[in-house]
């Protein structure tokens, strides 16, 4: 059944693209959602709300610490009083008006072991493995994905509980993984924290974890999982992951188990496409889900609404025409969700009908 998705919201927002496809989204668990979009040597924050309300300035511009460099994923805390960057040998907290906090130095994410430095902190090593950070929603932690050691002997990756006031290390977990890259995802729970780690064609590492203070406890789901963690459920009932090649989406509990299944709509010969890697929870009701536009399965690209609960398909959405709306989507669990049109560079706000079953 098609759903006709109505335009709530369309603004020029260059660099936009990174919103919907990529990591530069970040909301909190108090309500606060913000744009975190590279501008040059120049990190630009957007209040989203602010965005669509006509505030077209960025409420804080802060300077890269690294220029040359394009890796991370970088965090802004609660509050907006200062960032984190992930960086290729450091994560570094940035106060809001530019000036350095404090810096947590680890190994290199390039990937030739034991490879030189010149000494330079603004040298970039060849490569494009890269680490992420995560400032806690209650702003006291910051959660990053390092590099430690830099020989054979001593390499490992790690994840780490810093104090977001002094960059101090608090715990670390030491991980089996060769990491491609790696992005946070923030429980609305305030406690969990989640990380997913993509390794290319070696696969996809979850895991959660909370630090109580003392004690970190973390739940490794690797056994069982070859997956992305997608997005957690607003009300607490479930993550979202979609498969590494893309062949279904599974709504899980947090200990792992599998509560629903999705797999795409197969074509008439029984053929079915891959969901993209842009997809997650429009509010506590609604997933979004998106088929791909490619050559082998045309007519089955697009956009769908499934029920949160059971995965189940509710329709696929059409959009007004004259208004672009393919590829990934970001959705905000507010019942509304972003789209990209690359060609106009507008940032485009949807929601369904009310009343969509």
């Amino acid at each position: 059944m098609p759903i006709n998705a109505r335009l709530r919201d369309a603004l020029p927002l260059p660099g936009g693209n990174a919103l919907v496809n990529g990591f530069a989204f970040e909301s909190r668990a108090g309500g606060a959602r913000r744009a975190l979009l590279r501008n040059g040597h120049e990190l630009e924050v957007f209040d989203l709300d602010g965005l669509f309300a006509g505030e077209r300035a960025p409420g804080a511009v802060l300077p890269l610490p690294w220029p040359g460099w394009g890796g991370g994923v970088h965090s802004m805390s609660p509050d907006g009083s200062f960032a984190v960057f992930s960086g290729q040998r450091a994560v570094r907290a940035v106060g809001a008006g530019g000036e350095t906090l404090w810096e947590y130095r680890h190994g290199c994410w390039g990937p030739e072991l034991g490879h030189p430095h010149s000494g330079d902190e603004q040298e970039v090593c060849r490569g494009s493995e890269h680490g992420s950070c995560r400032v806690s929603d209650d702003g006291r932690l910051v959660w990053a994905h390092v590099m430690t050691g830099e020989g054979e002997d001593d390499w490992q990756e790690c994840w780490v509980v810093l104090d977001a006031a002094d960059g101090r290390e608090l715990a670390r977990l030491p991980l089996d993984s060769v990491t491609s890259g790696s992005h946070h995802v923030s429980h609305p729970d305030g406690i969990h924290m989640g990380l997913s780690i993509g390794m290319g064609q070696d696969g996809i590492l979850l895991y959660w974890a909370r630090w109580d203070g003392e004690r970190l406890t973390s739940w490794d789901l690797n056994e069982t999982m070859d997956r992305i963690l997608i997005d957690v459920h607003p009300g607490h009932a479930g993550f979202l992951t979609v498969d590494h090649y893309g062949a279904d989406l599974e709504l899980h509990a947090l200990d792992g188990d599998v509560l629903a299944v999705a797999e795409p709509e197969a074509d008439e010969f029984g053929d079915r496409p891959c969901w993209d890697y842009g997809c997650g929870f429009v509010d506590a009701d609604t997933v979004i889900a998106t088929v791909p536009d490619e050559d082998e399965f045309p007519l089955l690209a697009g956009h769908r609404l499934l029920d949160a609960r059971t995965l189940k398909e509710r329709g696929r959405l059409s959009y007004p025409a004259g208004t672009p709306a393919t590829g990934p989507v970001l959705p905000l669990g507010d019942g509304t969700w972003l789209t990209y049109d690359d060609g106009t560079g507008t940032l485009n706000r949807w929601s369904a009908p009310s009343g969509t079953p």
